[in-house]
């Protein structure tokens, strides 16, 4: 499946500009993190995101890439995917290298995109505007924001080790999310005229 990994830390906008994506034909947006949230309290899968979640914590790999790959074929199967010529727009997923190894048989990547923001205090305010707006109580406690970053600066950003420089665009995410929008499209549309 051709893939276009959103990357970031928390509060990056990686989930603003995967949606925007999402809503274009011939791209299917897969936020992990949105998936994870979304399972019903008693379903056991459901129990062990608020667990991990709950402590800043990532879900260990093989129950997320096993969420990650029945989403995808009950949304293929319900013909809201179509991996045989839609564009795979992925966020939370890969989170560390050994995701990146796990998915690999089944994504060809093409373009990271790397949401890049520096100032923490800017994503750290963004996700607590979050967590009011999207009733996200995972993003209300400023400990756990700090274990996020944290644990996204030691798992996380090491994925961007595993592709190759070319295919990774560096984005300002501290602009204003129309520009940033900008940005990831000029990409998009070099991806597109190179297929």
């Amino acid at each position: 499946m051709k893939t276009i990994l959103l990357l970031g830390a928390p509060g990056s906008g990686k989930g603003t500009q995967g949606r925007i994506l999402g809503q274009m034909p011939n791209y299917f947006y897969f936020a992990c993190g949105d998936v994870f949230r979304n399972l019903r309290p008693e379903n056991p899968l459901g129990k062990k995101f608020m667990e991990y979640s709950s402590r800043g914590e990532l879900v260990p790999d093989e129950l997320t890439v096993e969420l990650w790959r029945k989403h995808l074929a009950v949304s293929a199967s319900e013909g809201e995917f179509h991996p045989d010529h839609d564009w795979l727009v992925l966020d939370g997923i890969p989170r560390n290298p050994n995701q990146v190894e796990m998915m690999s048989e089944v994504t060809d990547v093409r373009a990271v995109l790397h949401l890049a923001c520096n100032d923490m205090t800017k994503m750290e305010e963004r996700i607590q505007r979050r967590a009011i707006k999207e009733n996200r109580m995972d993003d209300g406690n400023v400990e756990v924001i700090h274990r996020r970053f944290e644990t996204y600066t030691q798992e996380t950003r090491p994925v961007l080790d595993c592709y190759k420089g070319e295919i990774v665009h560096e984005i300002d995410s501290t602009k204003s999310p129309v520009n940033v929008l900008r940005d990831v499209l000029n990409v998009i549309v070099e991806l597109e005229s190179a297929t």
